[in-house]
């Protein structure tokens, strides 16, 4: 069966733009690099602690619910958080929570005991300083690992969308949380989508990571995407495109785009050296 063609850039230090046909060969290599990264951290470390995202990620993980990676991956070493969150109800519709449970949670083998969730019952402020304080408790025995760089947590992966208006995590442009140095994980009260009430992972969290990768789909988030990426654009203020800021300190940071998000690069194509596409097979 012939697959789609994938077009790969190779960018700035560290990052690495991947192009897709189809939504179907976004996910089957999204699957690919989520596996590698788990079994590479399994092996280094005995664990994988990987922080998601909500928006339609989840749908995109959707092929590690299938064969081989349902039997092969090492599930019981998994250990699952979240880059933002929704203050709402676990069982509310627009909890992340309960979108990755539907969509991928219930339908593979990781432990109950390894899925650290936000506090529901406490305020969104409350919710942040508990949620931190669980990540620095795993830091101490290094189920999640730490940063040489700087001691914050360094997850194996983080998955981030990004927004039509170029926000990761619940990170929106020119917000006082783009600014926070210590804190882990923050909040905020003043989304600009609803709902208003979040937590989020801040800045050095989410660039401390080894791997994070930011996935996009759809002619809306064309522009965001070519503002993060694209050096024509370093007029730019940093705050005003939050996932322009996403820049790992010793990790790599991989872009999963489809043609329409990544329809804009195509005019600061000077930037980019194309590689080589994969085959068709």
């Amino acid at each position: 069966m012939e697959r789609e063609i994938m077009a790969s850039y190779e960018t700035k230090k560290n990052c690495e733009i991947r192009v897709f046909e189809s939504s179907d060969e976004m996910a089957t290599d999204l699957a690919e690099f989520i596996s590698q990264v788990s079994e590479i951290s399994v092996k280094e470390r005995g664990y994988f602690a990987i922080a998601l995202s909500g928006g339609p990620l989840t749908r995109h993980m959707r092929k590690l619910c299938e064969a081989p990676y349902n039997k092969t991956l090492d599930w019981s070493r998994w250990y699952v958080f979240w880059a933002e969150e929704r203050a709402v109800a676990k069982n509310h519709a627009e909890s992340n929570y309960k979108l990755t449970k539907d969509e991928f949670l219930s339908k593979v083998p990781i432990l109950n005991g390894h899925v650290y969730s936000i506090n529901d019952n406490a305020t969104v402020e409350e919710a942040a300083t508990d949620y931190e304080f669980v990540i620095r408790q795993l830091v101490k025995i290094r189920t999640v690992g730490v940063s040489e760089s700087n001691d914050c947590p360094k997850f194996d992966l983080i998955l981030l969308n990004i927004g039509p208006d170029g926000h990761v995590a619940s990170l929106f442009p020119n917000h006082p949380a783009l600014e926070l140095k210590d804190d882990w994980v923050t909040y905020i009260t003043d989304s600009p989508e609803p709902p208003p009430e979040r937590i989020t992972f801040t800045l050095p969290v989410i660039n401390s990571a080894s791997h994070i990768a930011i996935v996009a789909t759809g002619e809306d988030k064309a522009k965001a995407v070519s503002f993060a990426i694209s050096d024509c654009n370093e007029g730019l203020g940093a705050t005003s495109v939050p996932a322009r800021m996403v820049q790992p300190t010793d990790g790599k940071l991989v872009w999963f785009l489809d043609e329409a998000a990544a329809s804009s690069l195509e005019a600061g194509n000077d930037a980019y050296d194309l590689r080589a596409p994969v085959l068709r097979v």
